[in-house]
């Protein structure tokens, strides 16, 4: 994926769009802005947090919400009355993203595909948190950006690494991209059968989203990451690879043609890439956190267990069949966690699921945004009736 140069002229500022806002990527962001001067927030999207989305309307002033949850939508416009306009439904949420100049697309799982679709359609600058928009229309949202001149920027703090340590690289003389993984709360543990929901959601390092949580527990998180950064980046999956890095200070690396590896590093907190993001070329002089490399102490990295994590070759699979097979992954993966959430299933399950949803559905030629949203409801039909016949 070609990113589309900026004059380093222009100041960083717009209106922006968050889409997620009630999540911990949405918050994040909205901390980040009111922090930097030129940027408005001028809509805000989320499923059903009326409360927190209440909280956040008061608080930025915005001109639109968008409440994916229709009855979330009416709930909000009785306690704001008109103050506001509010959308409804993921019609609403997917008009709310082309509004903005800057459109943060923090949306969790398959929801965000067709909003940030959206924006990319409409040539917006989209600071782009939702791995499954990549993972499963990646090749749409890739061939749309060349019609558009839309420019995507990642947020994720691995692919922010990457982006960061590309800034003036030939993209030529990349030989491997080198993701890397905090390795989750099961990095030591030698049996995964009796994995409890709460033992799951204790990271070690990251303060996340529950669905993004169990799945950096399982390193679907890496997986899905893998395939996200082959279309950012415009590389072949095989050439990415993935190191375990428990100390979550080097956030990833290239490796060039000549031997050379450059990383970036900082502390694990996401407001970073979100202020690169948004401020891009340029960097702005408001300091989140610094790291010190002395109190950081040693920096360690190892290979996965692809025993223990068999989630990886899934994706990698995945990957490689092509097609829908990244949209079905994706899906499987969702309902599988969210079964494992409500305790339908162990935590070993979530990779059967996923396993036998791939298997059960031929890869087909992706032909339309519409077309992915028609697999994406289709994998999780197939996965629900598997978990049935599994309990």
């Amino acid at each position: 994926m070609k990113v589309r140069k900026s004059s380093p002229e222009r100041a960083p500022g717009g209106s922006v769009v968050i889409l997620g806002s009630t999540g911990s990527i949405g918050k994040s962001a909205i901390a980040v802005i009111r922090r930097l001067p030129g940027f408005r927030v001028v809509g805000l999207a989320a499923r059903s947090d009326v409360h927190e989305i209440e909280r956040q309307v008061r608080l930025l002033a915005p001109k639109f919400v968008a409440m994916n949850d229709p009855a979330a939508a009416r709930e909000l416009k009785r306690r704001i009355g008109g103050k506001v306009a509010v959308l409804s439904g993921s019609e609403g949420v997917a008009e709310a993203a082309v509004r903005g100049d800057i459109v943060i697309s923090a949306i969790v799982g398959s929801a965000g595909l067709r909003p940030t679709f959206e924006a990319v359609r409409k040539g917006k600058r989209v600071a782009l948190a939702n791995k499954e928009s990549l993972v499963a229309g990646g090749e749409l949202i890739v061939r749309e950006m060349g019609k558009s001149g839309a420019v995507i920027l990642p947020v994720d703090s691995e692919h922010s690494a990457i982006f960061q340590c590309l800034q003036g690289a030939d993209r030529g003389a990349v030989r491997k991209l080198i993701l890397t993984g905090s390795g989750g709360p099961f990095r030591g543990r030698a049996s995964l059968k009796r994995v409890t929901v709460k033992e799951a959601l204790r990271h070690p390092t990251w303060r996340m989203g529950r669905k993004i949580t169990i799945d950096s527990a399982t390193l679907m998180n890496k997986g899905l990451e893998i395939i996200e950064a082959g279309w950012m980046f415009g590389q072949p999956v095989a050439s990415i690879e993935l190191l375990i890095h428990p100390q979550s200070i080097v956030h990833s690396l290239v490796e060039f043609v000549d031997g050379a590896v450059l990383a970036q590093l900082g502390v694990p907190d996401m407001k970073l890439p979100i202020q690169y993001a948004l401020t891009w070329p340029r960097r702005a002089p408001v300091a989140w956190s610094r790291l010190d490399l002395v109190a950081a102490g040693a920096l360690t990295f190892e290979l996965p267990d692809p025993v223990r994590f068999p989630c990886l070759a899934l994706a990698r699979a995945a990957a490689r069949a092509g097609g829908s097979a990244p949209a079905v992954l994706s899906a499987a993966n969702e309902v599988a966690v969210q079964a494992f959430l409500d305790g339908r299933i162990p935590f070993t399950g979530i990779v059967r699921v996923i396993g036998a949803t791939l298997e059960s559905m031929k890869p087909k030629k992706l032909e339309s945004i519409g077309h992915v949203i028609e697999i994406d409801r289709e994998a999780r039909a197939v996965a629900g009736g598997i978990m049935a016949l599994q309990c």
